[in-house]
Order: structure tokens, then C-alpha cells, then sequence
């Protein structure tokens, strides 16, 4: 059974998705999607357990070796994004059944397992179609629309990752990432190589929501479902960073020099511009989920920021807060979600007085915006100063310093949230007592807010896992 562990972990979620069609109660779906969740994140513990220990493992679909069959490969880093994924999935889905019948997002599982580039391709597409679904589901109007937009910008980025990697197949002839490394190392600079790179960034970026490509993501959070947006915010956008990571340095990083193409210098450019640009956006919202969907995008700028470092640190320092910023936006958007279903509704106004009224959810959500300004003993801490020494070991201290002053950027809209909740009174006419989210709510919650305090005072899983990752990605060259 261990040896199959990696199909497992795309196989058991993909056959229980029909399987909840054929189930006739809701409580029963939830409780069985629940149950898979929790069966998909004991595989991905078990996996990076694997991987820690006995290295790389390559697992051949039907008897076929890469690279004439379709191979999953579990390395550090997947086994490591697995994990983020499985385990939000499960936090998420306690809560699902108060406050949406279904929501599922396995999906995800095949996109970080596979070895093949084209397998990569589809199961994106598989978990993008089921998201523009999710989000249609919203019970406001906009969310078609948001749903729409999404649909339609999504497209365009698929496209742009299929022609980069039609055109990798047609100048190399094979799909396994790891053939294809091999084969790029004999292609330095070709235009058709470079063209393929230029076309699957941008697709990726499209899908991860770089600025200035980010058009789709706030209204696509700030409309979906509550529980959807958890899912979306805390796992989808880290898969995209992952396929971005994957591609660069288990494919193309040892093919052509790094004069080739700019681009350290356009990520380094493009995400401080997103940090400065979303930050400032958020800070006029109205909506809170909008609110931290533009904060969505600036969290993006600093993970890109570490890639176009292109150092082992600056590698480690992305993949550090790919883990933490998916605890940070689970907690805050948990606890609104926790809020719409008390009080139906998101905007600051109906955050006046809800300090006292909620204040397990409220004192949760306010952690998790300490943890995103990056408050010492806290996991965003953790990042951001690896993005720092980063920045410093790279010789750019002025980087260093703009990216400093884009975390007091985030203590503005995250005081706003403070202030209405605790200093200004409830509405008159609203409802001024006590009315605290259920537990299926705040005990995820809790465990997410309590987990940004844990891994900010003991880095030691995170910050090895994500030290051995980057070194494990940049000494390969190939990722071999």
C-alpha cells in the first residue's frame, strides 16, 4: 500500500467526487467529503515523511517507465505543498456543511503530484473548472460575474501554459519534466525554448494573480462563497506559485543562461509593485473579504519577490511564506466566514461592535491580520525576515527596506478592522448581544490561529523543510 501512496493521493479524492452525486443527503456528502479529506492529508503526511527519509519517490502509471509513461514524482517540495493543500481542505470542510452544502477541492492533489507536463496542464483545468463553479454558487449576483471573469482570464492563462508546452514537446519530443530538463540542457537559447518559458510564466502568473494580472481575484473572492473563498485563498494561488517554481527550476533553470531572459529582474520589479499598488488598493475597501483579496495579491508580490532573488534564500524565504500565508488567510477568512453566517454580512460597517459580541471570532481574525503585517512571534514574522535577509545577502538594501514598508502598509487596513470591531458601537436597532460563531466554526479557526503562533516560535519543521527544498531545487539544476 506505501508504495502506492501517490496515485492514492489523486486517486481517492477523484473517484469520491462522483461518488457524492450519488449520495442523496447533504449531511452524509459532507460527512464522506470530510472523510476523504482527512484520508488525503494522513497520504500526505505519510508522503513527506517518505520523501524526508528515503528521498525522491518516482512512481510509473501502468507499468511504463518515464519517459514513454506518465510518471508522479514526489520530491521535497511537492510533498511540502501537498501537505498545505490536504490540510487546509480538511479545516475548511469542518465548517462546510454549516455554511455551504459541498464544497470539495481534491483536485489540487494531482496537480502537485504528477511528473508529466501535460498531466500538469489538465488537473489545473479539472480544479479551475470546479472553482468557477464554486464561485458562481455565491448568493449575490456579482458572483456570476466574478465567476465569468475568472472563466474567461483563466482561459487565457491555460492557453498560454498549453502553447508553452506544446512547444517544449515539439522541439524535445517528450512530457516528463525530468526528460524534458534534460533535453532543454542541449537546446541553450533557443528561441523556441525561450518562447515556451515566456508563454508558461505569463500562463502561470495569469493563474496565480501577479500584478498587474490580478483582475479576476478580488472579485472572484470577495463574491464566492465564504467557505470556497478559504479554499481558494489559502491553497489555489500557492498551487499556481508551485507550478512557477516547478517549471523554472526543475525545467528550464539549467537550459539557457540566466542573461537569457530578465526574469529576476521583472518578478523582483513586478512584486514590489504588487505589494504597493494592492496594499494601497486595500486600504480604501469597504468590503473586508475585498479587503484582504488585494492583500492577497500583495502577499503574492513578496512571494515572487524571494523567486527573483534567485538565491537558495530567497527560495526558501517564497516557500516559507507559501506555507504561512496559507495559515494566515485561512484564519482570517475562516473567521469572516464565521461572520457572514452570524450576521450576513462582510462590510466594515457590520464589524462595528463585533469585538464584544463575537470575540473568539474577532480576536482570531485580528490575529491572523497581526501575522500578515508581520508582528514578531507569528508566522508571517518568519517569512518576511528570511525575505529580508534575502534582500541584505543579495546586496539590495533598498529592496530591504521597501519591503519593510509595505508590511506597515498592512498595519493601515488591518487597524481599520480593529477599530470598527472594538471601538465603534453596534448600529442602533442591530442586534446587540452575544452572538459567537458555532464550534464546527472556531475550532478550525482556532487551530489555524494557533498554528500562525506555533510555527512562528518553532520554525524548525517549516524552515528545514523549506531550506532542504530550495537547496535540494537550486544544487540540482535540474531538480534531478
Amino acid at each position: 500500500m506505501i508504495e502506492h501512496l501517490p496515485i492514492l493521493q489523486v486517486i481517492i479524492p477523484l473517484m469520491a467526487a462522483p461518488a457524492c452525486l450519488v449520495i442523496d443527503r447533504p449531511r452524509l456528502v459532507w460527512a464522506f467529503a470530510l472523510a476523504i479529506g482527512i484520508a488525503t492529508l494522513a497520504i500526505s503526511v505519510l508522503l513527506l515523511q517518505q520523501v524526508t527519509s528515503d528521498g525522491v519517490i518516482s512512481y510509473a502509471l501502468g507499468g511504463w517507465d518515464a519517459p514513454w509513461g506518465i510518471e508522479y514524482r514526489i520530491d521535497l517540495l511537492n510533498a511540502y505543498v501537498l501537505l498545505i493543500v490536504s490540510a487546509i481542505n480538511v479545516l475548511a470542510l469542518i465548517p462546510a456543511y454549516r455554511s455551504v452544502k459541498q464544497e470539495v477541492g481534491e483536485q489540487l492533489l494531482g496537480i502537485t503530484a504528477t511528473g508529466d507536463a501535460f498531466n500538469v496542464f489538465v488537473f489545473l483545468e479539472i480544479s479551475s473548472l470546479s472553482t468557477y463553479a464554486l464561485i458562481a454558487l455565491g448568493k449575490d449576483r456579482r458572483a456570476l460575474w466574478a465567476a465569468y471573469q475568472y472563466l474567461i482570464i483563466g482561459t487565457i492563462g491555460a492557453s498560454f501554459i498549453l502553447i508553452g508546452i506544446g512547444l517544449l514537446y515539439a522541439q524535445t519530443g517528450t512530457l516528463n519534466m525530468i526528460d524534458l530538463a534534460n533535453r532543454i540542457v542541449e537546446l541553450p537559447n533557443t528561441r523556441v525554448v525561450l518562447a515556451a518559458l515566456v508563454f508558461i510564466v505569463v500562463g502561470i502568473c495569469i493563474k496565480l494573480a501577479l500584478f498587474p494580472l490580478h483582475v479576476w481575484l478580488p472579485n472572484a473572492y470577495a463574491y464566492a462563497p465564504s467557505i470556497v473563498t478559504v479554499f481558494v485563498a489559502a491553497t489555489a494561488t500557492k498551487v499556481a506559485i508551485y507550478l512557477l517554481i516547478r517549471f523554472i527550476y526543475s525545467i528550464f533553470i539549467g537550459g539557457f543562461p540566466e542573461s537569457a531572459l530578465p526574469l529576476q529582474v521583472a518578478f523582483i520589479v513586478l512584486g514590489v509593485a504588487g505589494i504597493f499598488v494592492a496594499s494601497l488598493v486595500a486600504i480604501y475597501q469597504t468590503n473586508i473579504k475585498r479587503l484582504f483579496a488585494y492583500s492577497s495579491v500583495a502577499q503574492i508580490g513578496y512571494i515572487i519577490v524571494g523567486l527573483g532573488l534567485g538565491t537558495a534564500i530567497g527560495l526558501q524565504a517564497s516557500l516559507l511564506h507559501v506555507f504561512n500565508h496559507a495559515l494566515m488567510k485561512g484564519a482570517i477568512f475562516l473567521g469572516l466566514a464565521a461572520v457572514m453566517f452570524k450576521i450576513g454580512g462582510v462590510d466594515l460597517d457590520d464589524l462595528a461592535g463585533l469585538g464584544r459580541r463575537m470575540p473568539w471570532t474577532m480576536a482570531a481574525i485580528v490575529g491572523g491580520g497581526l501575522s500578515l503585517i508581520g508582528v514578531p512571534l507569528t508566522v508571517g514574522f518568519i517569512s518576511k525576515w528570511y525575505l529580508i535577509l534575502g534582500a541584505i545577502d543579495a546586496g539590495m538594501w533598498p529592496l530591504a527596506v521597501l519591503l519593510v514598508a509595505g508590511s506597515l502598509l498592512a498595519v493601515i487596513y488591518v487597524w481599520r478592522i480593529v477599530e470598527t470591531a472594538y471601538f465603534r458601537p453596534a448600529a442602533e436597532g442591530g442586534d446587540q448581544g452575544r452572538a459567537e460563531a458555532p464550534l464546527s466554526f472556531l475550532l478550525p479557526l482556532w487551530l489555524l490561529l494557533l498554528a500562525n503562533v506555533y510555527f512562528g516560535i518553532d520554525t524548525s519543521l517549516t524552515v528545514s523543510l523549506s531550506e532542504a527544498a530550495s537547496n535540494y531545487l537550486i544544487g540540482s539544476g535540474t531538480g534531478n
